[in-house]
C-alpha cells in the first residue's frame, strides 16, 4: 500500500519549512486578485492563514471570528477590501516579508 499524506497537511509543512514557497504563495495569492481570480485566490489565502498565523489567532488579531473568517476564505465567502487588507497584513507579518508592485505596459 502507498504512503500518501494529504495535501494540506504538505502545504502547511511545506510553508513552515520553505520560506521561498511560502512567498510564492502569497505572489501568487496577490496575483490572482489583481488578475480577476478571487475565488483561486481565497483558497490560497486559506492555506496561508493555516500554515502561518492559524484561523484562531488571526481572528484575534483582527477582531472577527473565527468561523467568519473561515467563510471569507471559503470559494464562495465575499470578504470585504478591509477583511482582506488584514488577512494580507497579517500573513505578511506572520511571514516576516514585504510586498513591492510594479505596473508594467502589457
Amino acid at each position: 500500500m502507498a504512503l500518501t499524506r494529504d495535501f494540506k497537511a504538505t502545504v502547511v509543512a511545506r510553508v513552515q519549512t520553505d520560506p521561498a514557497f511560502a512567498q510564492a504563495l502569497l505572489d501568487e495569492a496577490i496575483t490572482l486578485f489583481i488578475d480577476g481570480e478571487p475565488d483561486t485566490a481565497k483558497l490560497i489565502l486559506r492555506d496561508l492563514v493555516n500554515a502561518t498565523v492559524g484561523f484562531e489567532s488571526l481572528a484575534e488579531e483582527i477582531h472577527k471570528p473565527a468561523k467568519s473568517l473561515h467563510r471569507m476564505l471559503s470559494a464562495s465567502g465575499n470578504p470585504t477590501m478591509n477583511n482582506l487588507s488584514a488577512i494580507f497584513a497579517a500573513i505578511k507579518r506572520a511571514l516576516k516579508v514585504e510586498v513591492h508592485t510594479t505596473v508594467v505596459m502589457a
